[in-house]
């Protein structure tokens, strides 16, 4: 009769004690893969990842970088209980990183001692404030393309292995398929919503083309017909400027620059370019701006193009000679801006919609001009930097936008590479 060795015995129980534990990982891991595909929000479907990284190998902290090909660097694009502040859009090497390193040869590696690996970017820890120990990292391919890295940081009891290995890499094979779905049907939809709306000036444009041709058409009526093609052109130029500006927020393939920006100055900024249009229109401006407020982490012109978005937007909607309010204050560790104007106001069932993409308010559509996708970037620009808007509104008294945005973690205390 064959007999095992003593030394295979305790191999043998183990993989026999530990196969209920193994059975639940791969069941949640059959859960997650069918919560990947439910998603085309990219923002959502990447933290969801990250967040199923963290369970499946119970590690500190986990971390998705994807590749931007234009910049030839991988940048964080989600992670799980790290300091998003520090972290932003980090931007990694695809050389002298673990996470290039893994991106170049598209194979998994573990390093048990992260500190003494050269290949270990630093930069991270000192940003976050946080210790990496041990670092596992996988791929994300599809078939014809390498995306990105997922990384799982400190594994919470003991080391690292094979099956922490196998359950990442099968997470991160499903991620980039959904990731890559996302992407397609994200700009399948945009560039549909986008041919739609580009029909009406198009419209405009080929009638009023058309009539400029008959002959004995009156002098002032070929004055009317040559401003409504320069105002459709004008309308179409900006609506393209617009759309390519969403379409790369959307994508996640705008790189944000990462600086400290004192809001308070930046409002008082943007109040200079639109005070002309103000006097203008004769609306009254009222301040109340806390110039003490610590600064934030983010771009400053991005920040400054949801500004004037908004700032643009209280004008537009206001009423002659009414006003419009900027407010800037702190609450808690966040910073409060608040646009408001004093015009017609938003229709109760029309502010769910005013985020929306092309999205303009039915009864004030021919009274302002607009490509409808001003309030859509500022959102997108509001949830770049991790904060968030909102509106409330009343019909004959006005609206008012709030932008909350996380201020800057006080500053980190550097220490030197080891």
């Amino acid at each position: 009769m064959n007999r095992h060795k003593p030394s295979d015995q305790p191999s043998d129980t183990s993989a026999i004690r530990n196969y209920p534990r193994l059975f639940h990982r791969y069941a949640r891991l059959l859960e997650v893969v069918t919560g990947l595909a439910s998603t085309f929000d990219l923002e959502i479907l990447l933290q969801r990842t990250v967040d199923a990284a963290q369970e499946l190998t119970d590690s500190e902290a986990t971390s998705l970088l994807l590749y931007d090909p234009k910049a030839h660097q991988l940048y964080f694009e989600a992670a799980s209980n790290l300091n998003p502040g520090g972290l932003g859009h980090q931007a990694v090497p695809a050389e002298n990183s673990i996470a290039g390193w893994v991106f170049t040869r598209r194979e998994p590696l573990l390093v048990q001692d992260a500190l003494s690996d050269p290949r270990f970017f630093r930069e991270v820890d000192i940003l976050t404030s946080f210790q990496t120990r041990s670092v596992l990292g996988v791929p994300m391919y599809t078939k014809d393309k390498t995306l990105g890295v997922i990384e799982a940081v400190n594994k919470r009891e003991g080391a690292f292995d094979d099956e922490d290995l196998r359950l990442l890499e099968a997470l991160a094979a499903q991620a980039s398929v959904a990731i890559e779905n996302t992407r397609l049907f994200q700009q399948s939809d945009v560039v549909a919503e986008m041919v739609h709306e580009l029909r009406s000036p198009l419209t405009a444009l080929t009638a009023a083309a058309y009539l400029l041709q008959r002959p004995g058409l009156p002098d002032d009526q070929r004055l009317k017909l040559a401003k409504s093609v320069h105002d459709e052109a004008q309308r179409l130029n900006g609506m393209t400027t617009d759309f390519l500006e969403l379409a790369r927020l959307e994508s996640g393939r705008t790189r944000l620059t990462r600086e400290l920006v004192e809001l308070s100055g930046l409002v008082f900024e943007t109040l200079e370019v639109v005070r002309p249009v103000l006097e203008a229109e004769q609306l009254t401006l009222a301040t109340d701006i806390d110039r003490g407020l610590p600064p934030l982490q983010g771009d400053r012109n991005r920040l400054k193009q949801l500004l004037l978005n908004l700032l643009t937007n209280a004008i537009k909607y206001n009423q002659r000679g009414g006003r419009v309010e900027i407010r800037l204050r702190r609450q808690a560790d966040q910073a409060v801006l608040e646009v408001g104007d004093t015009g017609r106001g938003i229709p109760h069932d029309s502010l769910p919609h005013v985020f929306e993409r092309f999205f303009r308010v039915p009864d004030q559509e021919a009274r302002v001009a607009g490509t409808g996708l001003g309030l859509a970037i500022a959102k997108r620009i509001a949830e770049s930097h991790r904060g968030q808007i909102e509106v409330a509104s009343e019909v004959g008294h006005g609206t008012t936008f709030t932008v909350r945005l996380p201020l800057a973690a006080p500053p980190i205390e550097t220490r030197p590479a080891r």
